[in-house]
């Protein structure tokens, strides 16, 4: 059963994995046998892929601004070179504006839209180029609770996690029956440096535990189990689906 789950010999890009959730996700692809590939904005990319392949697989960080497609192209050809193939896509980087839609900019707009829908996009076709010759790979992209549910005062990231569900339900329409499994992630409420101060306010964090069954934020380590499970042969019949890992709050 545990060969099921075993990802040796395999090659991985994370997007955004120099931090956070992504780079749980990376530690976990790389904890189950496969080789990493970290794409991401931050100086120390380099430095945390090295840390990361120090033992096990070995692991490389290239640095690209994602929002920029000319920089995503570069990036993926970079890492796909460095990891000498790719089997395994995790669409993770992201950001967020938040404000009233009556007062969100079109520059905010722009910007969200273009990191958590274009690059997915951008990224998602370039990996298919290479899986659909070798006739297999995994791409997993990642959604949100505001993939099922409206977010408010974020009008772009909802707009946009919504769309990462639907787009993954199309990718896998076209790619399943020609080797390429396309699922989805949904973090719920996570503790991260980015909500701290949110996380800090008691009426926030009493509405958000409210609607949590499980009392608690989830962590970084929470996505690990999940994207190895997407990533492997033990998922290998289940395509165009967005997994919640939220502690049960949709289902509350």
């Amino acid at each position: 059963m545990m060969d099921l789950f075993d990802l040796t010999g395999k090659k991985a890009l994370v997007t955004g994995g120099a931090s956070g959730l992504g780079l749980a996700m990376a530690e976990g692809l790389h904890e189950a046998g496969a080789a990493v590939g970290l794409l991401d904005i931050a100086e120390n990319t380099p430095f945390v892929a090295a840390a990361l392949g120090s033992h096990g697989a070995p692991a490389y960080g290239v640095r690209a601004d994602l929002s920029r497609p000319d920089e995503v192209e570069r990036g993926f050809h970079e890492i796909v070179a460095l990891l000498g193939g790719l089997d395994i896509l995790v669409n993770n980087v992201g950001i967020t504006r938040r404000g009233p839609t009556e007062e969100h900019s079109l520059s905010d707009w722009e910007a969200v839209i273009q990191v958590n829908m274009t690059t997915t996009f951008l990224m998602s076709k370039l990996a298919a180029q290479i899986m659909l010759r070798q006739g297999s790979g995994k791409i997993i992209n990642v959604g949100s609770l505001y993939s099922f549910i409206g977010g408010p005062n974020q009008i772009g990231y909802t707009a946009s996690k919504g769309a990462i569900r639907l787009m993954t339900m199309a990718m896998s329409n076209e790619w399943a029956a020609r080797g390429i499994r396309v699922n989805a992630i949904a973090p719920g409420y996570m503790a991260t440096p980015l909500n701290a101060a949110l996380r800090a306010d008691p009426e926030w964090h009493r509405r958000v535990m409210d609607r949590i069954p499980m009392q608690r934020y989830g962590t970084p380590d929470d996505l690990k189990g999940v994207v190895v499970f997407l990533a492997s042969a033990a998922s290998d019949y289940i395509s165009g689906v967005t997994i919640p890992v939220d502690g049960g709050f949709l289902g509350r």
